[in-house]
């Protein structure tokens, strides 16, 4: 057997290899040896001892890759049809008949506490078109930089994720310390609402990751928020909520339920109350 080492992609065979994860650390203990594991393609944090891991195949690792990007690309592709079937183009000025505008869309300040992800955030973004920073940076970090980059960069929209998880999974779903990232998600809500406070700009948030404690990410401030049924979320679940604020004019309120049918998982794995587009036309 191939011994498993930190950046290994395995799967647990307890689980029947549901979902596929990345060692983020080992830690060796007197009983045991523990790796920590984040999701692949889920926004999930999980341990498991080491015994239990299997490694996975590269052409599955391939295959699954490969279906994240045709996702994704699809939903560029539909957000560039959308454009074009509403006669604008994002960005730059459109001519019709009665007059000449530009669209100026909302402005994104993305932190992901996972490297790939932010990168592919990034690409994400970029084609559709919106205005969006994104910063990798560590849960843990999130409070403790996100007013002065609040102050840097004057988003519209702020999007805080990365990976959480239940430690005990199905039980104990008000405690704080159930949850792997949550308390980190909580605190940075917390801090954009303050600097919200001081500038009164209507910063429109959504916060969490896979089975992250919903109810305290909105008790926080949060506009929208993962996750409901402490079930896991789509890799561009918080990428389409920022992207359909972005693109919603401000005069219209966005709810849920104008979203859910682009989410994974529906409201179960998003919800919220919702928020004011953020996208200008200036004629």
């Amino acid at each position: 057997m191939k011994k498993i080492k930190k950046g290994d992609i395995v799967a647990r065979k307890s689980y029947g290899k549901d979902i596929i994860f990345t060692v983020k650390n080992i830690i060796y203990t007197n009983k045991e040896t523990i790796a920590i594991l984040k999701g692949l393609i889920d926004r999930i944090e999980a341990d498991s001892p080491i015994e239990d891991l299997e490694i996975v195949d590269k052409n599955i690792i391939n295959k699954k890759i490969a279906k994240l990007h045709d996702k994704m690309n699809n939903k560029i592709l539909q957000t560039k049809d959308k454009e074009s079937s509403e006669g604008y183009q994002i960005g730059i000025l459109s001519n019709n008949k009665r007059n000449t505008e530009k669209i100026i869309t909302g402005k994104i300040l993305h932190l992901d506490g996972d490297k790939k992800y932010s990168e592919k955030s990034y690409y994400y973004y970029k084609k559709v078109g919106v205005n969006a920073i994104v910063k990798n940076i560590p849960e843990y970090r999130q409070p403790k930089v996100i007013y002065r980059l609040l102050q840097t960069y004057n988003p519209d929209i702020l999007v805080i994720t990365g990976h959480d998880g239940m430690i005990k999974r199905g039980t104990d779903y008000h405690n704080i310390y159930n949850y792997r990232n949550s308390k980190y998600f909580i605190q940075t809500v917390k801090e954009a609402r303050r600097y919200d406070k001081e500038t009164n700009n209507h910063l429109v948030i959504f916060a969490g990751a896979c089975q992250s404690y919903f109810e305290a990410i909105i008790s926080a401030g949060a506009n929208f928020a993962s996750s409901p049924a402490r079930i896991l979320i789509d890799f561009l679940d918080p990428l389409v909520i920022a992207e359909k604020i972005a693109l919603t004019e401000r005069y219209k309120y966005v709810t849920i339920d104008d979203i859910a049918k682009e989410l994974r998982d529906g409201k179960n794995g998003v919800s919220g109350i919702g928020a004011n587009g953020k996208m200008i036309r200036e004629i």
